[in-house]
């Protein structure tokens, strides 16, 4: 996990649903509806209702509309989470690939422990993830035909896109709150 001093937030709060304004407990009433609990995460992205209301729409057009299966995602989430140095993420993704995702528990730790990923068809989304995370979307042409030739279009490259965009969202949030690990996803907290 890469990690690096960065700017953190002073003034703004972690909210909970008695210290928010209206509009950011009606975000976070929605939020805990859809996750079953309030991540630590999202108490922090209310800051700006805005903010989390596009993190919470992205996301969940990525996951309803976004063409990869829910390992494939995953993984890809895991591949942004992990080169962007967001331990909170890299968490919660791997509890989610761990428990609801599907996601073999040999690609699990390989992504975890920095080794290859055996499956080629994972193994090439995580490696395009990182690719177009890190090349700002000017991926090389070659990983791009690596990633075709695993069996994947070009509408998955902008379900990828998506992706790197909304963990932008999370990541730098998380870096700027430097926002604890939920208890749920404890088992998976880097150290």
């Amino acid at each position: 996990m890469k990690t690096a001093q960065h700017y953190q937030f002073q003034d703004l709060a972690i909210l909970t649903p008695a210290t928010a304004n209206q509009e950011q407990a009606a975000l976070l009433d929605r939020a805990k509806k859809k996750a079953g609990f309030l991540p630590n995460m999202y108490k922090t992205m209310a800051n700006l209702p805005a903010f989390l209301d596009s993190y919470l729409h992205g996301y969940n057009l990525f996951r309803q509309k976004g063409s990869l299966t829910p390992a494939e995602q995953e993984v890809v989430f895991l591949a942004i989470s992990i080169e962007n140095g967001c331990d909170y993420c890299a968490a919660a993704h791997s509890t989610l690939a761990a428990t609801k995702s599907g996601v073999p528990e040999e690609t699990l730790n390989a992504i975890r422990s920095g080794q290859p990923i055996q499956d080629t068809r994972l193994a090439s989304a995580y490696a395009l993830a990182v690719e177009i995370n890190n090349s700002r979307g000017r991926p090389d042409p070659e990983k791009v035909n690596a990633f075709f030739e695993a069996g994947y279009t070009e509408t998955h490259i902008l379900a990828i896109t998506l992706a790197v965009s909304v963990k932008i969202l999370s990541n730098y949030s998380n870096h700027y709150f430097d926002t604890e690990v939920d208890e749920v996803f404890s088992t998976y907290k880097i150290a």
